[in-house]
């Protein structure tokens, strides 16, 4: 009798049972129900992807009241700030294509939710959503609804612990189990022994063996079979559909050989081929979550944050560094790199790394900010609630609005050699087989089953992920931070690099500072330096250092020399300009401050007005970062080179006696004219690298081929780069690219190494002297030779200086 399918979850519908909606059968009725909501939402699209996609949906009446709860809500949020949370939901019943479009699609099912991003890998969606309008607990009844009920671990969520699969572990185990006991069997059937009780007892023994065989073909090998036909479900072939193929033919053909008493069989090397196989797995999986964590929790952004100590005296301390209860001071521009609760009277806070919108937050004092803000305008001061998550920064550098449109050169050659390979490899088998079945019928099974096993493609797949982590894990050792995988292939292409002159190729830590104007009060000094205080420029900082720190008694008998700051307004490229009890200050260029043009163009110089009252200049003379003049020489060899800067020309002379001839020099360059300059040279064909210090810079490194932030003592974050470089690295710099260019060899390399093992074990199993057996332990080891000669190759790269 036929059986009818549920066109939603695709079940078997028991007749009492049947729903019959819109012409469809459904098992119940919330399958039906789901079929309704899509329907509504303009969503039936979603049955296009898969044959019956949804899971069953369960009745979950009343068994997340507990989402009513604020205090367990508030543990479960990863943000929430006025009409924007974020929470992020493991998902266990993703799968397919089909729910991944679902989920990123909820925006159109629920009123309230802005976007939805899922991460296949870990079966987690990120919800972005308003509070005000939809709450936690109805999105998560949405979820299970539609047949995706969230797993809601309150343990997971403080502690961070996550299940772990162990199902490969157990098929292992019982592969092993099986192999192990079927060899032992199967030994007296090697040397043919005539004896008594052998002969006797062979039919039972052989018996035993199929029996034994049987949970390692079922349960141990499962994975190939469902991976496989998915494959041919989706009109894909992947590796997995010649490795089923072959395991399945050598089942049937010793179960065969057992039944007609032809011989035991292959089950020795069918249990074999099973657990070395799985064994391989094994290994690819322990070494890609090596490289995961290697890449997710230690790969720390070389940038530090100001700490208030005990005594009011501030220190400059790495971001992991910071601890619950600390205290610190953020600027203009830093970004809050760990949830705390404000101490300052007032802050504005801009959310736009985290929730897209730009449009700042102001915060009164005792209220909660939260990781991933940009502080706008005054200095503030906070205290630490959590310590810094890398991962966090790291999920926020990464976000997908920051992305660059990168050519993927070595993923598409991987998936284009892939998606030939299966078609080429069952071609080769069926002929190998075609041949020898007329020759030696054992032989052609032997030959096609050793075709399908040893020819994998998986050390081609390996080669550029294993290489490019290596080189990642190498460089993040050496403090040069990339954002992916893929700025290694763009930093292999650079032919033009463009330096930004101050904090670049300048260090804010050392130069020579002079005065010219009228003598600065006490009292007019502190005001200058509480001003710069709150900025990141280069030049602020510098000058910051530079002066001394007056101690002026006010009539209480207090420490007067930390100033509240009533105005801030930082003007990128121009000055600052700022309120500090009634008097006017203004901090910049001639032009912003004085409204004239610079008399001595042969200087870098920083303009102090107060209270509409001009009072003269610092002028600084650089000091430029050590090993300079080594490093352009042994670029301007491989590179066009150029100096782009916001300053005047005062430092040209300098820079030509310093710098190699043909290092081109363009001064007195707004943010804006940076970016385009950049543009220009990419439309004559270049490929462009732009070093800055991330502060003016941004356009101009965002619109960089690639574009390098340089990280001294402040925590300047530019999602807008692609890598982060420690300023006491700066020298390296040619190394860094040469590495780059280096990976690039060792994956070409690696995939001549990869054809020619696919080509000389083809050779020798078409030829029949290649058991499965041997196959399946090669291949395996072939993964291994893999990943070791990328390993050694770029290790090798990186020492050779």
């Amino acid at each position: 009798m036929d059986t009818q399918n549920c066109f939603h979850c695709g079940l078997d519908i028991i007749k009492e049972d049947e729903i019959i909606f819109d012409a469809k059968n459904f098992c119940c009725n919330g399958c039906k129900t789901v079929y309704e909501i899509f329907s509504l939402n303009d969503l039936t699209c979603y049955y296009d992807f898969e044959k019956s996609p949804g899971a069953t949906p369960q009745d979950i009446n009343g068994k997340y009241d507990f989402l009513d709860n604020e205090s367990i809500v508030s543990k479960l949020l990863e943000f929430q700030e006025n009409s924007t949370a974020i929470i992020s939901l493991s998902i266990p019943h993703i799968h397919c294509s089909s729910c991944i479009w679902i989920l990123e699609n909820l925006q159109r099912l629920q009123k309230g939710i802005s976007t939805s991003q899922v991460n296949f890998p870990e079966k987690r969606v990120r919800i972005t959503f308003n509070p005000e309008v939809v709450s936690i607990k109805t999105i998560v009844y949405l979820l299970s609804s539609i047949g995706y009920e969230p797993y809601i671990s309150l343990e997971n969520y403080e502690t961070g612990s996550n299940d772990v699969d162990r199902s490969l572990t157990y098929k292992l185990g019982v592969a092993f189990f099986c192999f192990g006991n079927i060899m032992l069997l199967s030994f007296p059937e090697y040397f043919e022994v005539k004896e008594f009780w052998l002969d006797q007892y062979r039919g039972f023994f052989r018996w035993l063996i199929f029996a034994l065989a049987l949970p390692s073909f079922f349960y141990s090998a499962s994975g190939y079979y469902v991976s496989a036909y998915k494959s041919i479900k989706t009109k894909m072939l992947n590796i997995d559909i010649p490795i089923a193929l072959g395991i399945v033919v050598m089942f049937v053909r010793s179960t065969f050989d057992i039944v007609m008493d032809y011989g035991s069989g292959f089950f020795d090397s069918l249990t074999g081929l099973i657990f070395f196989m799985l064994l391989g797995k094994m290994f690819q999986i322990k070494t890609y979550s090596f490289l995961s964590f290697e890449r997710d929790f230690k790969s720390y952004f070389p940038i530090a944050i100001t700490k208030i100590n005990s005594d009011l005296s501030e220190e400059s301390v790495a971001i992991y560094e910071v601890e619950k209860g600390d205290r610190l001071l953020i600027r203009n521009q830093e970004l809050i790199p760990v949830d705390g609760i404000l101490i300052s009277e007032k802050a504005e806070i801009d959310y736009s790394f985290v929730t897209g919108e730009a449009i700042p937050i102001t915060k009164q004092s005792g209220d909660k900010v939260f990781a991933g803000g940009k502080q706008i305008g005054k200095v503030i001061e906070m205290e630490v609630l959590h310590s810094v998550s890398q991962s966090y920064l790291t999920q926020l550098w990464s976000n997908d609005v920051f992305q660059k449109n990168v050519e993927q050169k070595h993923k598409t050659i991987t998936d284009s050699i892939s998606r030939y390979f299966t078609p080429i490899l069952l071609l080769i088998a069926f002929a190998g087989f075609g041949y020898w079945i007329f020759i030696d019928a054992n032989t052609a099974f032997n030959v096609f089953t050793a075709v399908l096993i040893v020819a994998c493609p998986c050390a081609l797949a390996l080669t550029a992920p294993f290489t490019f982590g290596n080189v990642l894990r190498i460089l993040g050792k050496q403090k040069f931070y990339l954002k992916n995988a893929l700025v290694i292939e763009q930093l292999a292409k650079v032919d033009t690099i463009v330096f930004d002159k101050t904090g670049t190729i300048t260090t804010n830590k050392k130069s020579n500072i002079s005065y010219e104007g009228t003598v600065l009060s006490d009292e007019n000094l502190l005001l200058v330096k509480n001003v710069l205080r709150a900025s990141n420029h280069p030049l602020s900082r510098m000058l910051y250092d530079y002066l001394p720190i007056p101690i002026l008694q006010s009539k209480s008998g207090n420490d007067t020399k930390k100033l509240k700051v009533d105005h801030f307004e930082e003007i990128t490229g121009k000055g600052i300009q700022a309120q500090i009890f009634g008097h006017q200050i203004q901090i910049g260029s001639a032009d912003f401050v004085e409204k004239i043009e610079e008399k001595n163009v042969q200087q870098t110089s920083v303009h102090i007005k107060i209270n509409t009252v001009y009072y003269g200049k610092f002028i600084f003379n650089n000091q430029y970062r050590e090993g300079l003049e080594v490093l352009f020489k042994n670029l301007s060899t491989k590179y066009q080179i150029k100096v782009l800067s916001g300053d005047n020309e005062g430092e040209r002379a300098i820079l030509k006696q310093l710098l190699p001839k043909g290092t081109e020099f363009i001064f007195n360059q707004k943010p804006e004219q940076k970016l385009e300059f950049i543009k220009n040279l990419q439309e004559q064909g270049k490929n462009v690298m732009m070093v800055g210090d991330g502060l003016n810079d941004a356009g101009a490194l965002a619109q960089s081929n690639v574009g390098i932030s340089i990280s001294e003592n402040v925590n300047v974050f530019s999602p807008a780069c692609d890598a982060i470089l420690d300023a006491s690295e700066f020298q390296k710099l040619n190394y860094f690219l040469k590495l780059s260019k280096n990976a690039i060899t060792t994956i070409k390399m690696s995939f001549g190494l990869s054809l020619l093992y696919n080509v000389v074990g083809l050779s020798f199993a078409i030829t029949g002297n290649l058991l499965p057996l041997v196959a399946a332990i090669i291949m395996p080891l072939s993964t291994i030779t893999i990943v070791s000669f990328v390993t050694v190759m770029s290790s090798y790269y990186a020492r050779n200086k």
